[in-house]
């Protein structure tokens, strides 16, 4: 069996079982983990063995950078105190605790055992993001998880570059080396993102053609991913800062057509990759636990404890800190809803992987270097055991705890924001009137179809930009009174957003409702 044939066949297997779990509506992480688990162990299966490259350079870069566009910086703004303290002390403290028990219990040298502790103190974006589309988490609590799990990743990497350098080269560790790395990693990357963003907003706007404008946005995460990682910075954090700024500036770079072609192309890019990583995580442990000496063969119960050690840290973190920050808002009575979703919400995925296998094989001297395998085994079994015990279990939490948002609320919030709209496009209209923009006929056809999008908005009846007949072939001038009347609609709907008064999630679903108005008016 070829690589190429192993591959399509890995592709055919995991987009048939992302699709089951959409259709049964499972988590899709955790069904692939299980999946590619089984497959494994199949006795005909050849070893499966991933290169680093391929999982750093090829499919992470696009993975992240569309968990980055996901997140606005308002949230971000709202949320930055309390992402802070994750991101630099959760992350110190998984690595720490990760490292002790793991020379307590394994092999591992103490060095070898901090490499662990690196490798998986941070959350993963990747599969945060995917196992979050399922829920219906508040916007301050969505943003909170995502947030914490792109941007701890710059601490992270630091940590496990100062951990590999001790292991390979058997030297001491130097905090105020490690702090310049952080800075060097860190800021130089987010300087990169923001340069790239800038460059690529300054050509999409130049630009109305949809296949080079779609090129633009697929080449975008790797440009900023390679280019920091030549100027030796944090790739990962160049890629998500650009993913941040141009997610938040997007819908003003491009018109409805592009939007609409650039959503389509890169939703089925994120779900083929995200469909085979996580199944290669399951369909690589057993290959991996077959290289494993036999000193090392108590890997069943040592990925437990570490599985364990990760969440009993995170939650030994979340709840005080949950606490002290309800205490210092004067709150009565301390609520553990919100940080159990956020404790149990923190999964490993694909950077940890990534991380793993990018291990160096040697050490300084040129000998092996010890317990490699043993760590690759334990990272990629702890994440799959976190993907599946925590991903099928986060959902019942969120229903548990109370927190999630009825769909009667987010309809609500929609459709108020329909309302809005719709007044302001006839208060528009008003002024064409005024000013006879357009001949009366034209006119009574945009009023009559913005006053029956109000009245269905008014009456709850839900989302009605979609029920126009597709087929029929508006004049030129009405087309021309929508779409400026829909141009009057978009910044209404920025405005709402930027007033507070709309989720995130609501401003892109109408948006993309606007777009496809948009779209449809085309002669």
């Amino acid at each position: 069996m070829t690589g190429l044939t192993i591959v399509l066949l890995l592709v055919v297997l995991a987009t048939a079982v992302a699709t089951g779990a959409r259709h049964w509506s499972l988590p899709a992480p955790s069904l692939l983990v299980i999946a590619g688990l089984v497959v494994g162990l199949l006795p005909w299966v050849p070893d499966i063995h991933v290169a680093p490259q391929v999982i750093s350079v090829l499919v992470l870069p696009p993975l992240l950078y569309a968990s980055a566009e996901e997140i606005s910086g308002r949230e971000l703004r709202a949320v930055w105190r309390p992402v802070t303290v994750l991101v630099f002390g959760l992350v110190l403290a998984s690595a720490a605790a990760v490292g002790m028990i793991a020379s307590a219990l394994t092999p591992l040298t103490a060095a070898t055992a901090f490499v662990l502790g690196a490798v998986l103190a941070s959350t993963d974006p990747v599969a945060v993001t995917a196992l979050g589309r399922r829920l219906s988490l508040p916007p301050r609590v969505q943003a909170m998880v995502q947030a914490e799990s792109l941007f701890n990743d710059a601490t992270s990497l630091v940590l496990y570059k100062v951990a590999v350098v001790t292991a390979v080269t058997a030297g001491a560790v130097s905090i105020p080396s490690a702090a310049g790395q952080f800075v060097v990693l860190g800021g130089g990357g987010a300087l990169i993102g923001a340069a790239v963003a800038a460059v690529v907003m300054l050509i999409r706007r130049r630009t109305e053609d949809p296949v080079l404008e779609t090129v633009i946005a697929l080449v975008t995460p790797y440009a900023s991913y390679v280019l920091a990682e030549d100027l030796h910075t944090s790739g990962v954090t160049a890629v998500i800062v650009a993913g941040v700024i141009l997610g938040s500036t997007g819908h003003k770079l491009t018109n409805a057509h592009i939007r609409l072609q650039i959503h389509a192309v890169y939703g089925t890019v994120v779900f083929l990759l995200e469909s085979v990583v996580f199944a290669v995580i399951g369909l690589e442990l057993p290959t991996l636990v077959r290289q494993l000496p036999a000193d090392e063969r108590g890997w069943p119960l040592w990925v437990p404890a570490v599985a364990f050690t990760v969440l009993a840290i995170r939650l030994l973190w979340v709840f005080p800190l949950s606490a002290l920050m309800q205490y210092r808002r004067g709150s009565d009575k301390i609520s553990w809803r919100v940080p159990a979703v956020l404790s149990w919400a923190g999964t490993r995925g694909v950077m940890p992987l990534a991380a793993a296998l990018s291990i160096p094989l040697t050490t300084h001297s040129g000998a092996p270097l010890p317990h490699r395998a043993l760590i690759l085994t334990l990272t990629t079994g702890t994440i799959a055991l976190t993907l599946v015990v925590q991903g099928f279990t986060l959902a019942p939490v969120v229903r548990r705890s109370g927190i999630a948002l009825e769909p009667q609320h987010t309809a609500r919030e929609e459709t108020q924001a329909r309302r809005h709209l719709a007044i302001a496009a006839l208060a528009e209209l008003d002024r064409f009137e005024e000013a006879d923009a357009a001949s009366e006929t034209v006119l009574k056809q945009a009023r009559r179809h913005l006053e029956a999008r109000l009245h269905q908005a008014e009456a709850d009846e839900g989302d009605d930009t979609g029920t126009d007949d597709p087929t029929a072939r508006p004049a030129d001038a009405y087309r021309d009174i929508r779409r400026a009347l829909i141009a009057v609609e978009t910044e209404e709907l920025q405005r709402l957003y930027e007033d507070n008064k709309i989720s995130n999630t609501t401003r892109r679903r109408l948006q993309r409702a606007l777009d496809l108005e948009d779209a449809s008016l085309t002669s």
